[in-house]
């Protein structure tokens, strides 16, 4: 196969950034055991500039995994715990009025960061979760008339317990579809399960004391340098058009009652550029596109309420998608 020619990508950033992003899994790695397609994903959707929605039921180590990518990260990291009583103000902020000093003041929320840790996003009523929209898409915050913009970098890592557990609300379309990628932690093997178990009560007190060492590997710049690096892989026409017709194969489909939209083909080859960069290439292949369907398309279709009741998941229905759309051989 021959590569696509790329004749303005900087070849001697391409390798440090490969070093970079190879020493981050294997950072990351060491400490989530047992879930490298998971670190590889949450990757991807940083260097893709987008937002990620961690999915699986408690203890399967979500938040580590967030608290992890921001202690190799030297920018600034929040976290909210989402609640019922949650009010939107409690994450943008609010004007108050200094009795003192006879003026308003701004009192910035923890949305002002870099890394948004989100926790249990589906605990908070929909108004509250909406408080996020504009933040997520357009990277600011309007505070009584007054747009805010966002340090940046600015990435939501958002964590969430099946819908099926008490005590949750569901996510709104417009929400989910500002999602870059929906990424499900599941169980892990016994082996990793056994050592994770070893290494969290071997001489440690609790599960922060076990993993309280690490360095930081990253600035926000050498993010942005990323992220501008993936934006800049090259991707056949062929690819690009494979990516497109994948997503408007979602649209009308016997089984779905909602396809998915543009944003959905603009996230897939996003992700398909950040794909190849974190494999070490610097060009998209029809197989990092196929990589990318599940996670950026899973929480952008709806499924009809006979293949509901058969006890079929949407990522059962897209592998059908996938598997019946011709990839192009480059």
């Amino acid at each position: 196969m021959t590569a696509p020619n790329n004749a303005d990508f900087d070849s001697s950033k391409f390798d440090r950034a490969s070093a970079t992003l190879r020493e981050l899994r294997t950072q990351i790695s060491a400490h989530l055991l047992g879930q490298n397609a998971v670190v590889d994903q949450v990757l991807i959707a940083l260097l893709a500039g987008g937002h990620v929605l961690l999915e699986g039921v408690p203890g399967l180590g979500k938040t580590l995994l967030v608290r992890t990518l921001a202690a190799c990260f030297n920018g600034e990291f929040k976290r909210i715990q989402f609640t019922p009583d949650l009010m939107p103000a409690d994450i943008t902020g609010h004007v108050l009025y200094d009795m003192k000093e006879s003026k308003f003041r701004m009192r910035r929320g923890p949305i002002f960061t870099n890394l948004l840790l989100a926790d249990e996003i589906n605990r908070a009523p929909a108004k509250t979760q909406a408080a996020l929209l504009e933040v997520m898409q357009e990277k600011q915050v309007t505070i009584e008339g007054s747009p805010q913009t966002v340090p940046q970098p600015f990435m939501v890592l958002a964590t969430q317990n099946p819908i099926e557990h008490e005590g949750t609300y569901p996510l709104p379309e417009a929400e989910l579809d500002r999602f870059l990628m929906k990424i499900y932690i599941d169980y892990p093997n016994l082996t990793d399960e056994i050592a994770i178990t070893r290494a969290i009560t071997t001489g440690h007190i609790d599960d922060r004391d076990a993993f309280a060492k690490q360095d930081a590997l990253l600035t926000a710049e050498k993010i942005e340098q990323m992220q501008q690096l993936a934006s800049e892989v090259a991707v056949d026409e062929q690819v690009l058009d494979y990516a497109v017709r994948l997503v408007r194969s979602t649209r009308g489909h016997p089984a779905l009652i909602r396809g998915a939209g543009t944003r959905a083909a603009i996230a897939l080859v996003r992700c398909a550029r950040a794909h190849a960069l974190l494999r070490g290439e610097n060009f998209v292949l029809p197989d990092d596109v196929k990589a990318m369907v599940l996670p950026v398309l899973r929480h952008r279709v709806a499924l009809s309420a006979d293949v509901e009741i058969d006890g079929l998941s949407a990522d059962q229905v897209l592998t059908k998608v996938l598997e019946s759309v011709h990839a192009p051989r480059l």
